[in-house]
């Protein structure tokens, strides 16, 4: 078995993560590699000394885990893309709805990983395209699209189309485009609803709207989107789970599913309704001690 490490910043409280998750791995002698940019922040280890890195190019592996919190997931999914290899996330940083294996957790969780007691869940991911032809690093998304305002003052002008049926021209400062795994993300700081992981949905919904009117809409993640935009500037703001990049108001945007999903490993005890309660504290009474 092939498992590699990813992470982003490394910070010194993920000693006790890695030296947990280093341990097990070579208890069952499982071949344990280290992303090259991650493994350079943490080469000096002494309880590394015999693991070596590994490229983000052409590579395999039966498992990645996940070190941070969900951005570092996010990172994670982008370098993986299409090679099918399920994705665990351990949180080792704040909210973690993607990342949500605790500390404490990592040492049962990754037994019974390894003694095949887990789920996988199928992660539905965004692929944008432009109509300039010009083609991003990397135009897909696994949390949301966002279409944001340039400037700080004058709000967007975007219509959006559904399989070319004309939905609403919004005024607003953006508008986003969610997955059901974005849903607890950016769409939901915004007013989105929550979507459970295996629903085969997308939400559009825009960022401070200047007519109350109008609400997040939920459509079906078969559907192809076209956006159009006008900006007072000329130019508006893309961003793909946070990488960012400027394009002019005369490109059009196109949005549909990807041909690949990112693969989440669930532990046996874990469930989706459960994060919610427990990260969103619903239920919880302040007045009680």
């Amino acid at each position: 078995m092939k498992i590699i490490l990813f992470g982003t910043q490394y910070k010194d409280f993920f000693d006790v993560f890695i030296e947990k998750i280093f341990n097990i791995l070579q208890k069952n002698s499982v071949d344990f590699f280290v992303e090259r940019s991650f493994f350079e922040q943490i080469k000096n280890k002494t309880y590394l000394e015999k693991i070596k890195p590994i490229d983000c190019i052409n590579f395999s592996a039966d498992m990645a885990i996940s070190l941070g919190g969900d951005g570092t997931f996010l990172d994670t999914a982008s370098k993986i893309g299409g090679k099918n290899i399920p994705v665990l996330g351990i949180n080792a940083g704040r909210l973690g709805f993607l990342a949500d294996v605790s500390e404490t957790e990592i040492e049962a969780v990754l037994q019974d990983i390894l003694d095949k007691k887990f789920r996988i869940e199928q992660r539905a991911v965004l692929q944008m395209s432009l109509s300039d032809g010009e083609i991003p690093t990397s135009p897909f998304a696994l949390n949301e699209i966002a279409v944001l305002k340039q400037d700080t003052s004058a709000m967007l002008n975007i219509n959006a189309w559904v399989d070319d049926d004309f939905v609403n021209a919004y005024k607003s400062d953006g508008l986003l485009i969610a997955t059901p795994t974005g849903s607890t993300a950016y769409s939901m700081s915004v007013g989105g609803a929550i979507l459970a992981p295996n629903s085969s949905n997308f939400i559009i919904l825009p960022v401070a709207s200047h007519s109350l009117t109008v609400r997040p809409l939920v459509i079906g993640d078969n559907c192809k989107i076209r956006l159009q935009t006008a900006s007072r500037t000329g130019v508006y703001q893309i961003s793909l789970d946070g990488r960012s990049f400027q394009i002019s108001d005369k490109t059009k945007i196109f949005v549909q599913k990807a041909h690949y999903t990112i693969k989440s490993i669930q532990p046996a005890n874990h469930s989706f309704f459960n994060t919610l309660r427990t990260k969103l504290m619903w239920g919880a009474d302040i007045r009680e001690n």
